[in-house]
């Protein structure tokens, strides 16, 4: 999105009355909310599949740590 874009939502919304700004706001925050839900969703599925072809490692959690420290 364009800055100019930008700033004319942000200007329209100081504009509004407090009980507006509220309800704007309320609005904002559920559907990040909703985004992140979808998002979770999606990586949970693409782990399924991963685990399904089998393209994942077990080990415990130190072996973990050791594969992470030497990539």
């Amino acid at each position: 999105m364009h800055q100019a874009r930008i700033d004319e939502i942000i200007q329209g919304f100081m504009d509004l009355p407090a009980t507006d700004k509220e309800y704007v706001a309320e609005i904002i925050e559920k559907q990040l909310v909703e985004a992140r839900r979808k998002q979770i969703a999606h990586r949970a599925k693409q782990a399924m599949a991963n685990y399904r072809r089998g393209n994942v490692e077990r080990g415990s959690v130190k072996e973990l740590h050791q594969d992470l420290e030497s990539g």
